[in-house]
């Protein structure tokens, strides 16, 4: 790689995904190049090109910003024969690089006849199709004969499905079974084949719920019959998601199992209402806490004391009808009667609300608003800083 800028940083990744050995011959680099460099992912030579550089090398791009330089690598190159690409001219390279893709192990690669913002654009489309299902992989939905099924655990997010990431959208859209809760991002199962089996493993808050053991077995009963099955959650499958006893009961059936971490609404949720857990020099520390059972329940195992006591961020999941004894129990023990807090309900709907107040006012907030679960709450300093964000345009 001849050249330092942003073009080689951008042909550098792809190489580097590609296990290629990378010499980058270059005056400057960009500062992610340069971080490259102490863990031996490539070698940067620090001066400018000087003919022999390409000795040994089976590829070259000349990606400076002098047309002149690019044009002796492209010589070099050419009396070498070592495929050479120009970054400044396409029609002096002896290589032209395709917009590359991946969904899987499936690579997508696509020319666009010398137009290379139409062939990024076609790749974008296809990679797409093969993560929502619109375009199938046969291939990557039917398992071969005889082979046992798998068990995917993903996190959708806070509930906006395009909050899920793309690992997770990829294997919803290849799922034989998917075992889904209420929070999770509904939309996409409207999307699935109808030969797609949808459980409905909800678990209403203080309401009608699946076991959890019944759960487990299901995720292992569909996978040892060699479905390819997704067990597909709200926020993330490790943060109060009962993601650790799905996986230790696939892994004792002996059903291979992917954890695929989702978008936890403990930092999501405040984040979309434009309220950061942490701020530079205004709180070093955030904890998140289960508000399923109050301040003095026998099945609590937080210390509030402790919580009372900090100076940083605290976010309450699960909190709505326990709201007031936690408010409670922190000023208890050390927190102001007058700290902000920010109740986010819908987090990432269409109906998203944010209810301001303080901790000796959240209780007749929550009340006079009407607020149920789903919501999240913020207790801190960095709730006064909350500036709500607008779609992007």
């Amino acid at each position: 790689m001849v050249g330092g800028g942003q073009v080689a940083h951008r042909r550098v990744a792809g190489l580097l995904e590609a296990r290629a050995r990378v010499t980058v011959v270059s005056p400057e680099v960009t500062p992610a190049l340069e971080a490259l460099v102490a863990p031996g992912s490539l070698t940067w030579v620090r001066r400018r090109y000087e003919p022999g550089d390409l000795d040994g090398a089976w590829y070259a791009v000349a990606a400076t910003d002098d047309p002149a330089v690019n044009a002796a690598v492209a010589g070099e190159a050419e009396r070498l024969r070592v495929f050479c690409a120009r970054a400044d001219d396409r029609s002096a390279s002896s290589v032209w690089t395709p917009a590359v893709g991946r969904q899987g192990d499936l690579v997508v690669g696509v020319h666009g006849g010398g137009d290379p913002q139409r062939a990024v654009g076609v790749r974008d489309a296809v990679v797409a199709g093969l993560t929502d299902g619109s375009i199938r992989d046969r291939a990557a939905r039917e398992p071969e004969g005889g082979r046992a099924g798998s068990v995917v655990l993903v996190g959708g997010g806070p509930g906006d499905p395009g909050l899920i990431t793309v690992r997770g959208q990829q294997a919803v859209a290849q799922a034989d079974v998917v075992l889904a809760d209420h929070l999770a991002p509904q939309s996409l199962l409207s999307s699935l084949p109808p030969e797609v089996e949808v459980i409905d493993a909800s678990k209403l808050p203080r309401g009608r719920s699946m076991a959890q053991e019944q759960i487990n077995a299901l995720l292992v009963e569909h996978a040892l019959a060699g479905k390819r099955v997704v067990r597909l959650k709200g926020g993330d499958p490790f943060v109060f998601g009962r993601g650790m006893e799905e996986l230790e009961a696939c892994v004792a059936a002996g059903v291979p199992v992917e954890v695929v971490p989702g978008v936890t609404s403990a930092i999501g949720v405040p984040g979309l209402a434009g309220i950061p857990v942490t701020h530079r020099g205004l709180t070093h520390e955030f904890v998140v806490v289960s508000g399923h059972v109050p301040p003095g329940h026998p099945a609590s195992l937080v210390d509030w004391p402790a919580l009372g006591r900090l100076r940083g961020t605290v976010v309450v999941l699960m909190g709505v009808d326990t709201a007031g004894a936690i408010a409670a129990a922190l000023v208890e023990h050390g927190r102001a009667p007058d700290t902000p807090v920010a109740v986010v309900a819908d987090g990432s709907t269409a109906t998203q609300r944010v209810v301001r107040t303080t901790l000796t006012g959240l209780a007749r907030a929550l009340a006079d608003e009407g607020v149920r679960p789903p919501a999240v709450w913020v207790v801190g300093e960095v709730v006064r800083l909350a500036t709500e964000p607008g779609p992007a345009r």
